[in-house]
């Protein structure tokens, strides 16, 4: 598998966190869940975009190395 298509299925991975969560959270709001959502769902789509621009550039060292050994 590319890294284009793994950083593809992080990004789906991530929607659909997003989307389960918005559900948990009609059935789970206490403080519990608050402290859950700030410390580990507010940070994910910034930690998400991020490895999807490293997981960019990796493709494209890995690609020069594969042209340089050809």
């Amino acid at each position: 598998m590319s890294v284009a298509a793994n950083a593809s299925n992080l990004a789906q991975a991530a929607r659909e966190l997003a989307h389960e969560w918005e559900e948990t959270k009609s059935c789970w709001h206490d403080v519990k869940s608050q402290d859950f959502e700030q410390a580990y769902i507010d940070p994910l789509p910034g930690q998400v975009e991020r490895a999807i621009m490293v997981m960019a550039e990796i493709d494209l060292i890995l690609k020069k190395i594969r042209s340089d050994c050809e």
